[in-house]
């Protein structure tokens, strides 16, 4: 019933429809972007000051030099030292982590107006969890944004919208506050609109494409690289605004002017998949893995592998996943280890480790086959507790086959406690989504009453979905075997119940492979 490793044909055509992914989504945890621990860069003014010469040093990472030099102009309240010494306390560099010795020293900024050490001190305090000192974040922020809209404003809005200030995420708010800093001129923060009115922060209820696009523009005429690639991509292929190649290949190449080499990733796409002019696409694709972009590695290999638009060369296709691979593509990963876990010969070790990069990469599929892959057995025993809690990962992220597979052990026992409510749960979420396993195991439950009721039309109908969805000859079984105990009458309700179940779903297609 395990797959061991997903077909590597099934991973080119995976990669083959990569080209409908958003170009421009970046896959953050975090929507905080500038915000983050990070040490200010030293600019012209600095460079020349004593405090500018410790923070020149803690830059090159020359930490335990940056704080002999900070401490006595820190003692000194100098506004850059006092920051340095925060900032080294904070993330223990060059001095010991302390969080109380960090907030002593952006105390002692924050007083002399030092606006590093005011965001500093704010994310501090508004990360700790305790509901007086989130405030007093959000206090000393709101004042800043007097003085400084730009920062102040950004930073508001993304601790609204993680529902760092009110526990749950706040929207408007957080729109309300990026708007400030956007017609402040902070182009991040117009950068951030253009990506909350995308989609890529959730909030679907929000989502407005053409406003999307429109922010995606000013970011990009204010020199937002990303922003170019993501108004090049939208002209070349999306419905949202006319098609404009002209236009959208300027774009793109004025972002490969601003080192965006990502456009080389949508030049590619376009070319291979709307102008079909594959010659083009690989020399897009050539031209983005030379400068280093993983997906544009990816893209060639593909290309190589299959012999289009060139003579089929495994050898070379097989380097370029390796470039991919150690530029931390987990897509990459993934398919170098299809390719030696599915060989005549397979390199268990080399593939194993392939598999778990592309995994802690958090490639969901890639979850999904370490947890059958410590399953099967192949390091030398099964390891049940570690493939339980891959699955896990895989399914919590809505992957389908994981949630079937994670299913399965609860309906055993195996590796996790026995038990059919939280296996019905998951078999529920994976039909859902059209997985064909997970459909006739919910057949099964109903026609057993097991983790339910009795409920033989419902269980015949969800068989007959199973059998449309791929599992022909086990549904059909199962289908045959509820039919022994029908009625006419019985099986007009169970008619009755597939058409319902059909039209509460958007497709009956499974969303990936089982």
């Amino acid at each position: 019933m395990y797959l061991i490793i997903v077909s590597f044909l099934f991973l080119l055509s995976v990669i083959s429809a990569l080209a409908a992914v958003s170009l421009d989504t970046k896959d953050d945890s975090s929507v905080l972007l500038d915000s983050g621990p990070a040490i200010k860069k030293v600019d012209d003014s600095d460079a020349s000051t004593p405090a500018g010469k410790a923070l020149a040093a803690f830059s090159a990472g020359e930490h335990k030099k940056a704080v002999e030099l900070a401490k006595p102009l820190a003692d000194k309240r100098d506004p850059l030292a006092l920051y340095i010494m925060g900032f080294a306390h904070e993330t223990g560099q060059g001095t010991e982590a302390s969080v109380a010795k960090a907030m002593e020293y952006y105390r002692k900024g924050v007083d002399l107006d030092h606006s590093d050490s005011i965001y500093r001190l704010a994310s501090i305090l508004m990360s700790s969890g305790l509901k007086d000192s989130v405030e007093e974040g959000r206090m000393i922020l709101e004042k800043q944004a007097v003085i400084d809209p730009t920062v102040a404003g950004r930073i508001l809005g993304e601790a609204f919208l993680t529902g760092v200030l009110t526990g749950e995420p706040a929207p408007e708010t957080a729109i309300s506050w990026w708007k400030k800093a956007a017609d402040a001129g902070d182009i991040t923060s117009i950068f951030l609109l253009a990506r909350f009115y995308d989609g890529q922060f959730g909030q679907p209820s929000f989502v407005n494409p053409k406003l999307a696009y429109d922010y995606f523009v000013k970011a990009a005429q204010k020199g937002n690289a990303i922003s170019m690639v993501a108004v090049g991509s939208r002209l070349l292929n999306n419905d949202v605004v006319e098609r404009d190649e002209k236009r959208g290949i300027e774009w793109l190449y004025k972002a490969i002017e601003n080192k965006e080499f990502t456009a080389y990733l949508a030049l590619g796409d376009y070319y291979e998949g709307v102008k079909k002019d594959l010659e083009l696409a690989i020399s897009s694709y050539t031209l983005g893995a030379e400068a280093g972009q993983s997906d544009c590695m990816l893209r060639a290999a593909v290309m190589h592998l299959e012999g289009k638009a060139t003579e089929k060369n495994k050898q070379r296709g097989v380097e370029m996943l390796e470039k991919a691979a150690k530029a931390e593509n987990p897509q990459a990963h993934l398919m170098l280890a299809s390719m030696l876990l599915s060989d005549e010969s397979p390199d268990l070790g080399k593939g194993y480790g392939h598999l778990l990069a592309a995994s802690n990469g958090g490639l969901l599929q890639a979850q999904n086959e370490l947890g059958l892959f410590y399953l099967s057995g192949k390091l030398g025993v099964a390891d049940m507790p570690a493939a339980a809690s891959w699955l896990t990962r895989a399914a919590q992220g809505g992957f389908a086959a994981a949630q079937n597979n994670l299913a399965t052990l609860f309906e055993r026992g195996a590796g996790v406690e026995k038990s059919y409510d939280k296996a019905g749960q998951l078999y529920t979420l994976a039909a859902q989504q059209g997985n064909a396993n997970a459909t006739l195991a919910l057949a099964r439950f109903h026609a057993s009453g097991a983790a339910t009721k009795v409920n033989l039309e419902l269980a015949w109908a969800l068989a007959t979905l199973a059998v449309e969805r791929g599992e022909k000859e086990n549904g059909e079984l199962l289908i045959k075997q509820i039919e022994k105990e029908f009625t006419a009458e019985q099986l007009e309700v169970a008619k009755k119940e597939l058409a319902k179940i059909k039209a509460d779903k958007p497709s009956d297609k499974p969303s990936d492979k089982p």
